[in-house]
This record gives structure tokens, C-alpha cells and sequence, in this order.
């Protein structure tokens, strides 16, 4: 099986658009490898099935991938490995994308021991570990280990290539941390902020988000698309219109050339 091929191949699809064609090349591949007990094969394919069930609001197919993956790292023996902890990764985002934060957040930190132990500080798989702990620490309100959780991935992507990308995102992550606090009244309560406050704090991580998706080093790709895509109603929700038809504007002629 011929995994960077399989990839390859998925991508291209996922970034045309052509959700059925990449559906029906998963299940071929799933199929083939479930016949010829390839589990290596299955779990990479495993890996690949969660992220993009997972984007097309698949729940039994994303979920189904998740529980079969984590098997398979345990029947492989691989509960250690760098590959496992990209697992749990995976499958914790998937539970917290259907509303399942408690259940996954374990996973996050399985992982988490295991990347801290065996990747070097500027590794981009720590940066985006630490966003995706955020992302289910504020479902389940735990707001300030989010925010901890930020900061770091913040750091981390600012000495990566092309990091400037998951730093828009999680600028907008933090800007929705604030805006959840303003709004739980129970939590609000610790902090000394009135409504303006909150606001200016909110402003100025949508504008940093801004800055970040201007960074003119970007290419202009459909990874680019993708995360303006993630972006603009993040933009759309704190008023910043004017953001947002940008980003269509740039996603538009993105997707024209593709």
C-alpha cells in the first residue's frame, strides 16, 4: 500500500472539494487494508478517515475511525510511539468536534506526555496539540488552562515556517475564551473586567488574527483557504465585517485557480 500515493490523492480531492470521490477512495483503501490484515496500513488510513469525517460533519464514520484506531494502537503495541500520541490527538479532536470534549480530553493528555518527552520545544505537533487542548478546555470551561494552553501553542508557531496561519486561528481561539467568560456569569465573577474591557481584550486578538493572515510570507494555497475559511466567522461574530469580505474576497481567488 502505497500510503504517500493514497495521501497525495485524498488531498487533492479534499482540496477541489470532491467530498464523494475522497469518501469512496477512503473506503476502497479501509476495505483493502481491513482484507489483507494490514494494520499498519489500516491505522494510517484510520488517521486520515478521522480528520476528514471529522471536517465533513461525518459523527458515526469519524467516531467509528477514532475507536478503531485506538484498538489498533493497542493491539500494535504502540502506546508509547510519537505515531500513537498523533492518534490520540486525532480521535480526541474528533470526540470534542461532536461534543464530546470530556470524553477526549484524556487523550489529549496521553498525548501531550508523550510529545512534551520526544519532540524538540519548536516542533509544530506541540503547537498544535496545545490549540486543540484549548479548544475542548473551554467546552468544558476550564478557562485559564485554556488560555495557558494558547500561549503556548503561540509561542511555538511563531519560530515555524508559515506559522503565522494556526497563530490567526488561536488569536480568534482566545478572543472566544474572553467572550465565554463575559457570558458565564459564575466565571465572570473572578474577574475585575467591565463589558468595554472585554471587549478592547477581544478587539485586539481579532486584529492580531488580522496581522497574522496578512503575513505576505504565506502562499496563498488552499491550506491558506482553509484556515480563512475557518477564520471569517470569527470575523463575522465580533463585527469585523470588513475582515471577513476580505478573506471571501482572497478564499475566491484561491479556489479559482485550483
Amino acid at each position: 500500500m502505497d500510503m504517500e500515493r493514497i495521501i497525495n490523492r485524498l488531498d487533492m480531492l479534499v482540496e477541489k472539494k470532491d467530498y464523494e470521490g475522497a469518501k469512496e477512495l477512503l473506503a476502497y483503501w479501509l476495505q483493502d487494508a481491513k482484507e489483507k490484515e494490514n494494520y499498519r496500513g489500516l491505522l494510517s488510513l484510520s488517521n486520515e478517515s478521522m480528520g476528514f469525517f471529522r471536517k465533513t460533519g461525518d459523527k458515526e464514520h469519524a467516531v467509528n475511525c477514532a475507536e478503531t484506531a485506538l484498538r489498533l494502537i493497542e493491539r500494535l503495541g504502540m502506546e508509547e510511539t510519537i505515531t500513537a500520541a498523533t492518534t490520540y490527538i486525532n480521535a480526541a479532536t474528533v470526540y470534542k468536534a461532536f461534543g464530546m470534549a470530556e470524553k477526549g480530553y484524556p487523550l489529549f493528555e496521553k498525548a501531550k506526555e508523550i510529545y512534551e518527552k520526544d519532540l524538540k520545544e519548536n516542533d509544530a505537533r506541540l503547537g498544535g496539540l496545545y490549540n486543540n487542548m484549548g479548544l475542548a478546555l473551554l467546552d468544558l470551561k476550564r478557562y485559564e488552562e485554556a488560555v495557558d494552553c494558547y500561549k503556548k501553542a503561540l509561542d511555538i508557531m511563531s519560530r515555524v515556517k508559515s506559522g503565522n496561519l494556526e497563530r490567526a486561528i488561536t488569536y480568534l481561539n482566545i478572543a472566544d475564551v474572553c467572550d465565554a467568560i463575559r457570558r458565564d456569569k459564575e466565571a465572570s465573577a473572578n474577574y475585575p473586567h467591565t463589558d468595554e474591557e472585554w471587549e478592547k481584550n477581544i478587539g485586539r486578538c481579532v486584529e492580531f488574527a488580522m496581522e497574522c493572515l496578512n503575513d505576505e510570507m504565506i502562499p496563498r494555497n488552499g491550506y491558506y483557504a482553509f484556515v480563512a475559511e475557518k477564520c471569517a466567522p470569527g470575523f463575522d461574530y465580533y463585527g469585523y465585517f470588513m475582515y471577513k469580505a476580505e478573506l471571501e474576497k482572497r478564499i475566491a481567488e484561491i479556489n479559482e485557480n485550483l
